[in-house]
């Protein structure tokens, strides 16, 4: 297991890695001011906000669900933003759905004035060159790569950063795989797939099986593993193994992106449901 979730106290392995040329373009262009968005338990959330307090850059998140602004005491990942500095601004979920569109970020630039956009998730161009760097020579020795998925950009670098030898496994942490065409527009590889046989019935849904995997694998491995992503993929791994998807004698990196952030948000979901905790 190739360890990016050590790699920051406070940020997600792939997102450290999706903001560091981000960072550095916003630094040298003189903007003050990072803004982007994200959900109540967003990883990126936190790590542009942690990361925004650590370079001396203001942020401010754009966050789906007015409900939100009234617990945002209640809820980890918010809390923890505001506490990092992040000016939290909260929308309908129905205006998130504009987000993109130019209307819905011009008024974003006439409200906050000329700040450095980073899209939902991180997922850009520079976001792609930084998860290149996640494989290095010492990566070269496996036969498969396997990450798990989200809105492709981490996948998109380390297909781009395989070797000919290389087999790219991804486990979509949501229904679809969709994925493929972000992936498409990064790289011309074929060497690489992405399944969503894993993805529990959608993104940020578990059940007591995954729960009492994520239990298991870390009294077992000594590992934590996040429950919307990495938990999916170590699963996904385990049951291919046992299916004899992969070839005899192969080497395999599962790539740990992190998003142990998350685990406190999703205990309390799960406590409001009377599941099993996840043990940290």
């Amino acid at each position: 297991m190739l360890r990016e979730d050590q790699i920051h106290p406070q940020v997600s392995g792939n997102k450290f890695r999706k903001l560091k040329y981000n960072l550095l373009k916003a630094q040298n262009e003189n903007y003050t001011t990072l803004l982007t968005f994200g959900g109540a338990f967003s990883n990126h959330i936190a790590a542009v906000a942690a990361l925004g307090k650590e370079v001396g850059l203001q942020t401010i998140g754009i966050i789906r669900g007015e409900e939100l602004a009234a617990k945002i005491l209640e809820n980890p990942t918010l809390h923890f933003a505001q506490d990092c500095g992040m000016q939290l601004q909260f929308v309908s979920r129905e205006a998130y759905k504009c987000k993109n569109e130019r209307s819905f970020i011009k008024n974003l630039y006439e409200k906050f004035g000329n700040c450095y956009l980073l899209p939902e998730g991180g997922t850009n161009e520079l976001a792609v060159k930084g998860c290149e760097e996640i494989l290095t020579e010492t990566a070269s020795d496996f036969d498969y790569i396997c990450a798990s998925v989200g809105t492709g950009g981490t996948l998109s670098g380390i297909v781009s950063a395989s070797l000919p030898h290389q087999y790219v496994l991804g486990f979509s942490a949501l229904k679809g795989t969709f994925q493929t065409s972000e992936v498409q527009k990064h790289t011309d590889k074929t060497n690489y797939e992405i399944i969503d046989s894993y993805c529990f019935g959608g993104y940020a849904k578990i059940d007591p099986i995954l729960i009492r995997f994520i239990n298991e694998f870390k009294k077992t491995n000594g590992i934590q593993l996040d429950p919307v992503y990495t938990a999916k993929m170590m699963f996904g791994i385990t049951d291919l193994l046992k299916r004899g998807f992969f070839k005899e004698n192969s080497r395999i990196l599962a790539v740990h992106t992190g998003g142990l952030q998350g685990i406190a948000g999703m205990n309390q979901r799960l406590k409001k449901k009377n599941l099993p905790q996840i043990i940290v």
